[in-house]
């Protein structure tokens, strides 16, 4: 017993000397990453100590720290005003659509690109595709209007040429249920199925021979085996994006309608009603709880579509 104690004590390791050799050995890998560790400390962790603003009543002269506490007087904006069923179902609703219709349409768009054999065919097309991407809100936010002004293209040419009086799309709310969703694919279902192109590019081509010697046509083969193949992604990028379901797009909000307050019965959502009164009354404090609600939204929401998934099929979640 006792030369297994003395043998024990021998060959037990020494971690404070390990882990300076793994320092050492990685030592270009740890300064490469040094940037990134400290721009993410920077962005991501050194402002949690704001969410203190949310639970006070932030005065310039007392800063954050010792401003008067209010408690969740912040909070009771979001949920005492007559607007907030609207914005709260205006912010759910429109995410809800943008994640099923954008999987849907950034699955098929990597699909279709997938299946078109000339590379310099697919690269004009994909470039076209992801090319709104970049244009800026307010850029998009002048091309839909040079379509659906009053002298726009819509209601002086096509209007005009079926003898169609003229729209005021700026001043119907009933059209922008569907011009806010067709602005929000035509800008980002082509850098949306970017990751879903990369993924295709990891099935074994063997599948598809097998396939072809089978007899399976084209639509059974990406019925049979892409989309299988592709449904651990759609997974995490539906879960991922349920984390946002109570965010909106402020720049598609509030100006692509040009913050018309005619149409704030379907246009109007939590950022875009923040920022307004925001703007009236200047107060910080309420602005960081509508941020604070939101992220706790986000997580909970993440959490439970994990938990379905996980009770689907165990091994598509993502913890």
């Amino acid at each position: 017993m006792k030369a297994s104690k003395a043998r024990y004590w021998k060959i037990k390791p020494n971690h404070a000397g390990t882990t300076w050799k793994n320092i050492n050995k990685y030592r270009a890998l740890i300064i490469m990453m040094l940037p990134c560790v400290i721009i993410l400390f920077t962005n991501q962790y050194l402002p949690i100590f704001g969410l203190l603003i949310a639970f006070k009543n932030v005065n310039y002269r007392d800063g954050i720290f010792f401003s008067p506490w209010v408690g969740l007087q912040n909070f009771k904006f979001l949920f005492a005003t007559d607007a907030a069923w609207r914005i709260t179902r205006n912010t759910i609703a429109y995410n809800l659509l943008f994640i099923s219709v954008g999987l849907v349409l950034n699955v098929s768009v990597a699909i279709a690109l997938n299946e078109i054999t000339s590379k310099l065919k697919k690269k004009v097309y994909q470039t076209f595709m992801i090319l709104p991407n970049f244009l800026s809100m307010v850029v998009v936010t002048y091309v839909v209007y040079a379509l659906i002004s009053p002298t726009g293209f819509l209601n002086s040419s096509i209007l005009s040429y079926f003898h169609i009086d003229p729209i005021n799309w700026y001043g119907e709310p009933k059209y922008w249920p569907y011009i806010l969703p067709i602005t929000k694919f035509w800008h980002s279902v082509g850098y949306g199925s970017i990751i879903y192109i990369a993924a295709l590019t990891s099935i074994d081509n063997q599948l598809y021979e097998a396939a072809c010697i089978d007899g399976a046509n084209k639509w059974q083969q990406i019925r049979r085996i892409t989309i299988p193949s592709l449904k651990t992604m759609m997974t995490i990028s539906v879960v991922l994006a349920l984390g946002n379901i109570i965010k909106g797009d402020f720049g598609l909000f509030y100006q692509i309608p040009m913050n018309s307050p005619q149409l704030y019965p379907v246009t109007d959502i939590i950022d875009t009603y923040v920022y307004r009164s925001l703007l009236v009354l200047n107060d910080i404090g309420m602005a960081s709880a509508a941020g604070f609600y939101q992220s706790i939204v986000g997580f909970v929401m993440v959490l439970m579509a994990n938990l379905l998934v996980r009770k689907i099929d165990k091994e598509q979640a993502i913890l």
